[in-house]
């Protein structure tokens, strides 16, 4: 064999190699990530869905819908990861550009994990969901045998009349926005041209919902920290609130026994023992509190605020200065690019310390988005509750954080986040190359964001200081906690006589009970 036929058949064996590998890498990525996500459905599923009790082959369908969801769950935690990845494997290739062991970690890698990102979220958002939706949904056609493959069949014929009433909507909305022969013409590609606009259109929505979540999570998320961390005794005086609801919780137990053991009372026990289960579980959470640590209690909580302040304030000011850099550089626009050069340059100009401060914004932002998703009034129904959780709210949490977790790549770039280009298909939306939409999505950032904070902030420290200085004994609260003393009882009425026991008459606590008549 010649020399120059040995070394292109060298060159065809290393791309192989460099093939499968990189196949085999995001195999193991994905399969750890789905294992991940596995666990976290099973934490919130309710088990009596999928169990053959009742009926086999519903058990069986919503087997299935949870594997879909499993896989789109998995699709979305990789859209999380896949920005940050991309920047530390451009640092760690900076810092060692020829270490042996790291050669795998290349360009052709990272563009493959977005390509894949990019195919598997639309496979997710326009087909695995509606299916698996459908899928516990349908009951096969009128007629027809009893099984799952007729539930397939009615799901797929479902499923395919949506996916042209979809795809005609979309044909008359572009021919609306783009009113040429041309875009008419590049209509009738489907691959090339329906599923980036489509997706494009999904896109821009999630990136407009992380607009109005982000804000707000930002904000509540010192609320949350609050909530979860023991405060100062400055700021919180944990044994007042421990003995008040000590007698609380003995208050509501006495009322309990003497509605079971007295003909005079007409109470509601159910309503009152679930009172006395909340009052319970308050009081042991303020036990947990109460035993930690002096550090816990008078350090952990001003860092974890200091630390929430000091990256809201960086991430408003980088966006600040995103706007400057959009009036006076083109530059500074979100584009995409086809070949990720890795290695070559840092993509901050404080270089490491600049990329690692990149990656945890990036991971706060996407935390705080989904916290104010969730505390947002429009979707606090769809909060999971543990073991307790449906399938059809299951996948309605999928789809959500898919659509957040697919635009954060977007979100990020747009907001100057990163200096990290698109890769693949992220880039080819049409929408990023108007000037107008990013100078005003980043103007509705920085100002949503500074008017959330100023809000928020301004009301937790005057209640902060009003609880420190004791002016809400009064009322009972302190630290957001509603503490002693306990709300009054509801009025109580006395069975009477024949002829008046129509007449409910309320009972005050003093005044002595007489005899039966």
């Amino acid at each position: 064999m010649a020399p120059v036929e040995q070394d292109a058949l060298a060159v065809r064996e290393q791309l192989f190699h460099d093939r499968v590998r990189e196949c085999i890498i995001c195999a193991l990525l994905f399969v750890s990530l789905y294992i991940l996500c596995h666990f976290i459905i099973t934490h919130f599923k309710k088990h009596t869905d999928f169990t053959a009790v009742h009926d086999d082959e519903d058990a069986a369908v919503n087997r299935i819908a949870l594997g879909l969801c499993t896989f789109t769950l998995a699709v979305a935690l990789g859209a999380v990861l896949l920005l940050p990845f991309s920047i530390i494997s451009n640092e760690v290739l900076l810092s060692f550009p020829q270490n042996y062991y790291i050669q795998w970690l290349n360009g052709s890698l990272i563009h493959g994990l977005w390509n894949l990102v990019f195919l598997f979220s639309n496979l997710s958002l326009v087909f695995l969901m509606p299916f698996a939706y459908f899928f516990i949904e349908s009951e096969g056609f009128a007629g027809s045998k009893k099984g799952i493959m007729a539930r397939v069949y009615e799901t797929s014929v479902v499923l395919l009349l949506l996916t042209l009433l979809v795809l005609g909507m979309v044909w008359v909305a572009s021919a609306i926005v783009g009113n040429n022969a041309a875009s008419r013409q590049s209509l009738y590609d489907l691959w090339e041209y329906y599923l980036p606009y489509l997706y494009s259109c999904i896109s821009l929505f999630g990136v407009l919902l992380l607009l109005l979540c982000t804000p707000f999570g930002l904000s509540t998320m010192f609320t949350v920290t609050g909530k979860l961390l023991v405060k100062p005794r400055l700021l919180e005086d944990l044994d007042e609130q421990l003995s008040c609801t000590k007698l609380e919780e003995a208050a509501v137990s006495r009322r309990i026994s003497s509605g079971k053991a007295s003909c005079w009372l007409n109470l509601n026990v159910e309503l009152l023992r679930e009172q006395f289960f909340a009052i319970r579980s308050k009081r042991r959470k303020l036990e947990l509190r109460h035993q930690a640590s002096p550090w816990q209690r008078n350090l952990g909580y001003p860092l974890a605020m200091l630390g929430l302040l000091a990256l809201t304030g960086i991430s408003v000011l980088i966006v600040c200065f995103h706007v400057l850099e959009l009036l006076l550089d083109d530059a500074a626009m979100p584009r995409g690019i086809q070949d990720a050069s890795l290695g070559q340059v840092s993509f901050s100009i404080f270089g490491s310390f600049g990329a690692a401060l990149q990656v945890v914004l990036i991971f706060y932002l996407m935390v705080s988005s989904v916290v104010g998703f969730y505390s947002s009034p429009l979707f606090t129904r769809l909060l999971p509750e543990r073991q307790d959780t449906p399938l059809t709210k299951i996948i309605g949490n999928c789809v959500s954080l898919l659509v957040l977790s697919s635009a954060l790549p977007v979100f990020s770039r747009t907001l100057g986040i990163t200096r990290f280009d698109l890769l693949g298909d992220f880039g080819r939306f049409n929408w990023l190359g108007n000037f107008y939409i990013v100078f005003l999505y980043n103007m509705g950032f920085a100002g949503l964001t500074t008017l959330c904070l100023v809000k928020r902030v301004s009301w937790a420290v005057q209640a902060e200081l009003i609880c420190a200085f004791g002016e809400d004994r009064d009322t009972g609260t302190a630290a957001g906690v509603s503490v002693c003393p306990p709300p009054p009882p509801p009025p109580l009425t006395l069975s009477l006589c024949p002829g008046l026991h129509k007449l409910p008459l309320p009972v005050t606590r003093s005044r002595p009970l007489g005899k039966p008549c």
